[in-house]
């Protein structure tokens, strides 16, 4: 009887919370799919597709309640940069398999705990630098122009008046009104209903609204002002045979593309460091304290990109934008996030012709506002403001990304955050007081709680430099950890004391053996 009242309460809690929380969190991830797809440069079946695997096969292997897995637009830019090195989008699907099958690997070797040997400066470095290039990728499309290389080509050449006036002739002809007006409209509906009526109704998710009243504009464009009338071009295209675009990527390359498995692990290094952070981010907001088993979730993860690649569509991980709607959503349990991929299979099979009213302009709003969340100015200078320890990693981290690519930028910001960490080291292993008492140096040296080897040589500088007939005193009843070698330098230090007159006292400090090599 009790495992029935148990199903019972379980069933109407799904139904009582879960499912309006899912159709929400459906009305949040569908422009989030579609726009991801526009901003990576692949087809939209690719992101609903991603959007689907994620909805529907994660939740049923991961043990997190409230997060909800799809396409992320931190990966917008790792995947529009793949498909071009590659040169094929089949081999980029077959790179987003082997990142999955990666991801399995570190779950079931419990390496999910990686992540925090990153600094949080060099992370939020990524993060802001992802930001940016979400931002810069939807200029052309806010603006309605339809070439190529907006940014390397039309732009740089303005800039290093190169045919300086010819080039803004041309960008002036090819861009159009239009998506500019959509844009702009839909950008002012998306502010004034967040800053007057999310709070009222925030079961409404303001991204649905904004394409609603995007598509909305565009229509009354082509009814009523055909000067204004948005091109083909520039609407989202579902074909028919959605479900017709399935190609399985061919395996047998593996064996002779290095370059399917570096896109690989870099997909595999941001995808689970993205999720990590997500999972870790929503169960915090979770009202029921419920915590998410990491290595389990990168099981799940894994499964989940490595069906996706084989689908055609783009990585998944946890995203923090939909995990949080869910949550204020009102759900309960992850039964939401797999009625949200039930809602996104639905909407693919049946409401194609409906999403392809869809402009790429309202998207492209969508992805402004989701790389502003990334790289918002009040969080840089938040990190500013905690200090040179974490702001100069940080911007080291985001220009290295912006003028390399992202693991190259990441793996600069990391160096350099071990090298401020072993500046800082070097310098703070000790402190030193010196005063003058009738005509006698005096010197009081307190080590700290931990002096390293990467104090060796300063200590040892110090104790040179130390005048004769000097009175010196070194502390060490604070430290829990000397140093071998630093304990070498003090226990040879006793002896040139003695014969440079220096009256000396060392407390708290062990005498070690010295060994001279001959």
């Amino acid at each position: 009887m009790k495992p029935l009242l148990d199903a019972a309460i379980q069933v109407k809690s799904v139904l009582r919370y879960d499912l309006k929380a899912s159709i929400t969190v459906f009305f949040v991830a569908l422009p989030l799919c579609l726009g991801i797809s526009l901003a990576s440069g692949v087809s939209v079946f690719s992101g609903l597709m991603a959007g689907v695997i994620g909805g529907i096969l994660i939740p049923m292997i991961s043990n997190s309640s409230m997060s909800v897995s799809g396409p992320a637009a931190g990966l917008t830019a790792i995947s529009a940069a793949a498909i071009l090195r590659l040169g094929d989008i089949q081999l980029f699907f077959l790179a987003v398999s082997i990142a999955g099958v990666l991801q399995i690997v570190l779950g079931i070797f419990r390496l999910g705990g990686f992540t925090h040997l990153i600094p949080s400066s060099v992370i939020k470095g990524m993060l802001a630098a992802i930001g940016i290039i979400l931002i810069s990728k939807q200029i052309p499309i806010l603006i309605g122009y339809d070439k190529p290389d907006f940014w390397r080509d039309k732009f740089f050449n303005i800039l290093t008046l190169n045919h300086g006036f010819d080039q803004i002739t041309d960008l002036y002809e090819s861009i159009a009104l239009g998506p500019i007006l959509v844009a702009a409209i839909s950008l002012l509906f998306l502010m004034l209903w967040k800053k007057l009526f999310a709070y009222k109704v925030p079961f409404l998710p303001a991204s649905f609204l904004t394409v609603l009243v995007g598509s909305f504009t565009a229509l009354l464009f082509s009814l009523f002002i055909p000067s204004l009338q948005l091109n083909p071009s520039q609407f989202v295209t579902i074909p028919d045979n959605l479900l017709g675009q399935f190609s399985f990527p061919d395996f047998s390359t593996l064996l002779h593309n290095k370059a399917v498995w570096e896109v690989a692990v870099l997909i595999c290094f941001v995808a689970t460091l993205e999720t990590l952070l997500s999972v870790e981010a929503i169960d915090k907001m979770d009202r029921d304290n419920r915590i998410t088993l990491k290595n389990r979730e990168l099981v799940a993860q894994g499964i989940g990109n490595f069906f996706s690649g084989l689908a055609g569509g783009l990585p998944i991980t946890a995203v923090i934008v939909r995990g949080s709607a869910n949550i204020e959503a009102g759900a309960r349990s992850k039964s939401s996030a797999f009625l949200h991929g039930i809602w996104l299979l639905l909407a693919i099979l049946f409401a194609a012709s409906i999403l392809n009213h869809i402009p790429y302009a309202v998207l492209a709003i969508i992805l402004v506002r989701t790389g502003y969340n990334l790289a918002k100015p009040e969080m840089m200078l938040a990190i500013y403001r905690q200090g040179r320890e974490q702001f100069f990693p940080f911007i080291v981290t985001v220009v290295s990304i912006l003028f390399t690519d992202l693991l190259i930028g990441v793996v600069i910001g990391i160096i350099y955050a071990i090298y401020f960490l072993v500046k800082h080291t070097y310098r703070a292993g000790y402190k030193m007081q010196y005063r003058e008492i009738d005509n006698v140096d005096h010197y009081e040296i307190v080590l700290a709680l931990n002096v390293s080897f990467l104090n060796k040589r300063r200590i040892k500088e110090i104790l040179d430099d130390i005048p004769e007939h000097s009175i010196v005193r070194i502390d060490g009843t604070k430290s829990n950890y000397i140093d071998h070698d630093i304990l070498e330098i003090f226990s040879a230090f006793r002896e040139t004391a003695m014969s440079k007159h220096i009256q000396l006292e060392m407390v708290g400090i062990r005498e070690v053996e010295t060994l001279a090599f001959h």
